[in-house]
């Protein structure tokens, strides 16, 4: 019986490098997702739309108001136009200046419908420019149960 040393061999080393295959594919899965949800994110029509809380009107260096009461129609300042007419007046008002803001204000009791008729005769025009007026949310406060 002989005393001696088992010969050990060393085996692998540990990989101490980070493997990289699998944070690429995950990269590039997120590029994909964001490639594809950006054009959502954009809108078509672009609107100034006044908050409800503070209704003020913004800067704007000039503006027509166009209404639209509940029976559906539609007024150019205090005249009431139909909407051949209010497309010939918009367009004057392009000519003399495109950047010009189309506010309007129309009845809660209008159907959708007729507001997207007014707002592609607007652009029809040449003023894309459109915000809505809203009158401000009264703050009511909550009254005590007794």
């Amino acid at each position: 019986m002989s005393f001696g040393r088992l010969e050990r061999t060393q085996g692998p080393q540990p990989m101490s490098e980070i493997n990289m295959t699998p944070l690429i594919d995950v990269m590039l899965v997120l590029v994909v997702i964001f490639i594809i949800t950006a054009p959502l994110l954009a809108s078509s029509i672009k609107l100034d739309l006044p908050r409800t809380e503070a209704a003020q009107a913004g800067d704007v260096p000039k503006s027509v108001m166009v209404v639209v009461d509940k029976s559906g129609q539609a007024f150019l300042g205090d005249k009431p136009l139909a909407l051949d007419e209010l497309a010939t007046k918009l367009a004057q008002t392009a000519k003399l200046n495109p950047d010009t803001e189309v506010q309007l204000r129309a009845d809660a009791a209008v159907p959708y419908g007729r507001i997207v008729e007014v707002m592609g005769t607007a652009q029809k025009a040449g003023l894309n420019r459109i915000g809505f007026v809203a009158d401000p949310t009264p703050n009511v406060t909550p009254q005590p149960k007794p």
